[in-house]
């Protein structure tokens, strides 16, 4: 199992960006999907990008498409979510997930990822 720990997240302004990134340990990270997701308070846990073990198909929600990349770096086991044109209604925590079997492309909802990180926070005012 692939231990997970995200970081990045922080207070911006509307229009701004942030690089959040997400630190994996244990084996064969290479062969795992990956997936950021987040949630707002009171609302439910959704997806915000995916991405396969090789990395070399993506997957976005339509409210972050031409605003996020999702990119991962195996020889680092590292994970990445670079966030531009910030809205107010893009602050969540936002989590880091994997998982190994890669089932039900493009993964987009919490129950197709097993592991997940603590999370971090992401603010955007307006």
């Amino acid at each position: 199992q692939v231990q997970l720990q995200e970081s990045g997240g922080g207070s911006v302004q509307a229009g701004g960006s942030l690089r959040l990134s997400c630190a994996a340990s244990g084996n064969s990270y290479s062969r795992y999907c990956m997936g950021w997701f987040r949630q707002a308070p009171g609302k439910e846990r959704e997806g915000v990008a995916t991405i396969i073990a090789r990395g070399s198909r993506s997957y976005y929600a339509d409210s972050v498409k031409g605003r996020f990349i999702i990119s991962r770096d195996n020889a680092k086991n590292m994970l990445y979510l670079e966030m531009n044109d910030l809205k107010p209604e893009d602050s969540a925590m936002y989590y880091c997930a994997a998982d190994f079997t890669c089932f039900n492309l493009p993964m987009l909802v919490p129950d197709s990822f097993t592991s997940w990180g603590p999370g971090t926070q992401v603010t955007v005012s307006s």
